[in-house]
């Protein structure tokens, strides 16, 4: 009577949705060329080489690989990167990292240990889709 609970699957909306469980994965062992869209978040413990575009969070395995261009919301580096970087939000460089190419990002995290040669601009003018006419004259 009180405190009863029901028990069919559309109940108390605690069943997640398809887009807040889905990742996509590269696993080790795994070498793709070409580019890669991807609406959630993601993760290459293999390698790509190729450019990666992603509406979430990527994260570079301490095994994996990306020789290419990325764009992202959020990206995790432990591996290897080589490219041109463009994060709207955080970065973070692990201490396993190797990092080499162009980055921009709003917010950066580096941890000691990283290789980390990179040219970087950073601030709120590199967030995706976001900066104005203005913003644009004075960066050029």
């Amino acid at each position: 009577m009180f405190g009863a609970k029901k028990t069919d699957g559309n109940s108390g909306g605690n069943t997640p949705s398809v887009s807040s469980i889905s990742n996509n994965l590269i696993t080790s062992g795994t070498r793709i060329e070409g580019s890669i869209t991807a609406n959630s978040d993601m993760r290459i413990d293999g390698e790509l080489y190729g450019n990666l575009s992603c509406m979430g969070k990527i994260i570079i395995g301490a095994e994996g690989k990306i020789i290419g261009d990325i764009d992202c919301q959020n990206a995790v580096i432990e591996g290897v990167f080589q490219g041109k970087l463009r994060c709207a939000e955080l970065l973070n460089i692990r201490e396993t990292a190797q990092i080499n190419g162009e980055i921009s990002t709003d917010k950066l995290m580096v941890q000691a240990g990283a290789i980390f040669n990179v040219v970087c601009n950073m601030g709120s003018l590199m967030k995706m889709g976001t900066a104005t006419s203005k913003d644009k004259a004075l960066a050029s």
